[in-house]
């Protein structure tokens, strides 16, 4: 055997085995993972209608629960107060609420 062919089988040997290693890399990361809790992402949007606050929406959307933590999301995640909301505004609506 000639030492071009040995190389370029050590090369793809080579090749092969650092595709296996970073295919099994990321779920090997994934799987230890990380102790943040997950970012919440918007999954949904309000329109604002004549005579909303957001203590009514919050009621709206979490019926039979405590309003208060609903109320402060939607400030929080739309950047507004209570008494800035206007009909026709669109909120957004965190995940979880």
């Amino acid at each position: 055997m000639n030492r071009t062919r040995v190389r370029r089988r050590r090369l793809t040997l080579a090749v092969c085995l650092t595709l296996v290693a970073a295919a099994w890399a990321g779920p090997a990361v994934r799987a230890l993972g990380s102790t943040e809790d997950p970012v919440r992402i918007a999954r949904s949007s309000y329109v604002v209608r004549e005579g909303d606050t957001l203590w009514s929406i919050a009621r709206r959307l979490s019926p039979g629960g405590d309003p208060r933590p609903v109320v402060d999301e939607l400030a929080t995640a739309n950047g507004v107060d209570a008494s800035a909301l206007m009909p026709g505004q669109t909120l957004v609506v965190p995940l979880g609420s």
